[in-house]
């Protein structure tokens, strides 16, 4: 990876933060890793039908750029996430799971030529 391409997904993943802190969303934990791989965000979103744990994956893409961030899971990173979420619950959660389970989300960072970056937050994107 370059330094460019880290520099950017640095970038992304600050903005989805913003974004996820304005949403009322309440951030545990930032680029987990674990031998079988890493969490961009772990959150918890207060529903008011009960919190939910939220393991968001943060894809963050250039204007123009010739992939959607939104194309960039595929099956085996959408069963890696769901993997990684349960470990993460396993070593870091303490208690019961959040009322609400736990939902894996992403959140699609496009770095404009001009202005903030344009932050999407699909919940619940990941099956």
């Amino acid at each position: 990876m370059t330094a460019r391409t880290q520099a950017l997904g640095a970038y992304g993943e600050r903005a989805a933060v913003r974004h996820l802190e304005s949403a009322g969303l309440r951030i545990l934990d930032r680029n987990w890793r674990c031998r079988a791989g890493e969490l961009d965000v772990v959150a918890l979103d207060p529903l008011p039908d009960g919190q939910v744990l939220a393991v968001c994956e943060v894809k963050t893409r250039t204007e123009g750029g010739p992939q959607s961030p939104t194309e960039a899971i595929d099956e085996a990173k959408a069963t890696r996430l769901a993997d990684l979420a349960e470990r993460w619950l396993a070593e870091r959660w303490s208690g019961p799971p959040p009322p609400g389970g736990v939902r894996i989300d992403l959140l699609s960072v496009v770095h404009g030529r001009r202005g903030p970056a344009r932050v999407t937050h699909l919940r619940g994107a990941v099956a």
